[in-house]
């Protein structure tokens, strides 16, 4: 079978202005790898005409003109991915030598070419096996370059290994007192104080179909990302609203606790009454870059 061929710009086009019909939404574009798309800037600015559009990238293809041209299209913020502050752990990891240069080269990039105070630049890490003792070295180096720094655990379901479920006691406790000596810590304190509990043993409530959902380079629309070989509708074939009825239904039987990505974490804290008034200070004090935030906690940018 050949390459089912990715979406174009003229998809992406289409695409954005459907999902508009849900609201102005935060549109995640990983992979893969996005950046290895030459038409990247212009797909940004196809999403960018009605959502948030935010870019994970290892960094390997970030060059000082496409963080440019990225952040002139309307990108929200971008993310790059470094899990080592050695640079031989994190070749290794990456397997391919001078990632580690890539990624922090990557950061510095997209720092320099913000054009507003509201665009973000994120050092994002997953935590290991065996990088526990690299976190608070890897938040002063985002630090280094301007940037924030986020977290999420490891998905075992991702691989099915079971060597990346860290297993250690106070990797809470841990994490949320990093978040407090570091102002650059952007993760969301109760995500972070859920770690424990979502290595051990899982985190219940899943809101894959409602909080977030996956689309993949076909279009093919599933509740989540570890879902995406069952797609419940497609979003070039089928109309908006049978999209969310699809999505819905779908999620009314997920039981699922395999993850706490980022993207259900930090989501569906928003969805907790107690954890979004504990979400209030990352959410509305601290924006624009790490090094405009008055030591008060509050944002020197505009929103």
């Amino acid at each position: 079978m050949g390459q089912t061929p990715e979406q174009t710009v003229a998809d992406f086009a289409i695409g954005s202005g459907k999902l508009a019909q849900m609201g102005s939404l935060l549109v995640s574009l990983a992979g893969g790898e996005p950046c290895l798309r030459e038409d990247l800037p212009q797909i940004v600015r196809e999403v960018a005409r009605y959502h948030f559009p935010f870019v994970t990238t290892s960094g390997w293809h970030v060059t000082a003109e496409l963080a440019e041209e990225l952040f002139e299209a309307g990108l929200w913020g971008a993310s790059v991915s470094i899990d080592y502050t050695d640079p031989v752990r994190h070749d290794r990891a990456r397997g391919v030598k001078g990632a580690f240069e890539r990624a922090v080269a990557a950061l510095e990039h997209f720092s320099k070419a913000r054009k507003h105070a509201w665009q973000r630049v994120n050092l994002m890490a997953v935590l290991l096996h065996d990088n526990q003792d690299q976190i608070a070295d890897l938040i002063k180096l985002a630090a280094e370059h301007d940037a924030y720094f986020m977290i999420q655990p490891y998905g075992v379901r991702k691989t099915g290994s079971e060597r990346f479920r860290n297993g250690s006691a106070g990797v809470s406790s841990q994490l949320v007192h990093l978040k407090d000596k570091h102002r650059n810590f952007l993760s969301n304190r109760v995500f972070l104080s859920r770690f424990d509990q979502a290595l051990k043993e899982g985190v219940p409530g899943c809101r894959a179909g409602q909080a977030f959902f996956n689309i993949d380079s076909r279009g093919d629309v599933a509740i989540c990302v570890e879902e995406r070989s069952h797609p419940v509708a497609n979003l070039y074939r089928d109309n908006v609203a049978d999209v969310v009825r699809a999505l819905n239904a779908r999620a009314r039987g997920n039981t699922c606790m395999d993850c706490w990505y980022n993207c259900r974490g930090e989501v569906e804290m928003l969805y907790d009454p107690v954890a979004l008034v504990k979400s209030l200070p990352t959410l509305f004090f601290d924006r624009g870059r790490p090094s405009q935030i008055k030591p008060d906690g509050q944002g020197g940018g505009c929103s």
